[in-house]
C-alpha cells in the first residue's frame, strides 16, 4: 500500500510549484482541517502540489512528506545562504541586542543573509546575532550533541521546534543537522536509518519502540522527547525500556546505527 505521507495522492496534483516556508513555524497536517502530523521551519525548500481556498497541498523536500499547509505560510523559492545553529535565537528590529525582537527562530531555520552589520546578520525579518547562523552547507559532527541542544524543550505530538518537539522530529533533527537522512516518522527511521545491530549500545545508535524513538546518548543513557516527562530529557537506557513495556507500550522492536 502506498505511504500517502511520503507519496503524493496523484488525483490531488494540479501543479508542481518550488516554494518556500516563508513562517518561523508552520503545522503539517493530514488534511485541510485535520490534526497535525507535521512541522515546517522558516526556509524550508517544498513544492506546491495543489491550492484550494487558501490551503496548499505540499511535498517538503528534507523528507518528502507531504501534507496541508495555509497558503499564507508559503513563500516563493529563494535559496537560504544560512541556517540556525542554536537552539533557538530573535531577529531584532535592530543591530542592537536592545532592540525590539521581532521574530523567534528554531534550530535548523534557514534565512537569506543580506549583510553584516557588527555582530548581527542582516536579513529580510531583522538583524540575528551571527553566533547564531553558519553558512550553508554546514553539518554538525555528532548527532547526540545536537539532540542535546533541545533538553528541556517540552514534548509536543508532531512538533519539529525548539518550541515543542516529538521523538521522531527531535532524531530527524540531530541526523539531518548531521547530513545524515532521516524521514519525520519513527515507524519510517526504524526502516529506513543505518542498519540493525546487536549487543552494546553505542552512541548515536537508534532504539525503537512501537510508536517510539530514542537517540543513545552513552552505553547506559539515551536522549528522547518523550510524554512520560513531557520533555525532551535523557533516561537510563534499562530503566527506560522496563518503564516503557511496564506503561504497556512493548518491548525494544529494533535497534540500530546509522552508518551501518
Amino acid at each position: 500500500m502506498t505511504d500517502r505521507r511520503l507519496h503524493p495522492d496523484p488525483k490531488r496534483i494540479t501543479e508542481k510549484t518550488a516554494a518556500q516556508i516563508s513562517l518561523p513555524v508552520v503545522d503539517l497536517n493530514r488534511s485541510p482541517d485535520g490534526p497535525r502530523d507535521r512541522q515546517a521551519l522558516l526556509g524550508e525548500a517544498l513544492t506546491v502540489l495543489d491550492r484550494t481556498d487558501g490551503t496548499a497541498y505540499v511535498q517538503l523536500t528534507k523528507d518528502n512528506y507531504c501534507g496541508y499547509i495555509s497558503e499564507t505560510a508559503i513563500g516563493p523559492a529563494v535559496r537560504p545562504t544560512h541556517v540556525v545553529t542554536a537552539p533557538a535565537t530573535h531577529a531584532y528590529a535592530r543591530a542592537d541586542l536592545k532592540s525590539p525582537d521581532v521574530s523567534s527562530l528554531s534550530f535548523g531555520s534557514r534565512v537569506v543573509v543580506t549583510g553584516t552589520e557588527g555582530r548581527f546578520a542582516q536579513t529580510s525579518l531583522g538583524h540575528i546575532p551571527t553566533q547564531h547562523l553558519a553558512p550553508i552547507p554546514h553539518a554538525f559532527p555528532d548527532p547526540a550533541a545536537v539532540a542535546e541542544l533541545f533538553l528541556g524543550t517540552p514534548y509536543l505530538w508532531g512538533g519539529n521546534s525548539r518550541w515543542g518537539i516529538d521523538c521522531s522530529g527531535l532524531v530527524q533533527a540531530a541526523l539531518l543537522a548531521c547530513g545524515i537522512p532521516c524521514p519525520g516518522d519513527s515507524d519510517q527511521q526504524e526502516k529506513t536509518v543505518g542498519g540493525p545491530v546487536e549487543g552494546d549500545y553505542q552512541r548515536n545508535d537508534l532504539l525503537f519502540w512501537k510508536g517510539h524513538v530514542a537517540l543513545v546518548v552513552d552505553a547506559e543513557t539515551m536522549i528522547h522527547a518523550n510524554a512520560h516527562a513531557m520533555a525532551v530529557s535523557y533516561e537510563n537506557i534499562t530503566d527506560a525500556i522496563a518503564r516503557i513495556e511496564a506503561g504497556g507500550d512493548g518491548p525494544v522492536t529494533a535497534h540500530r546505527r546509522p552508518g551501518v
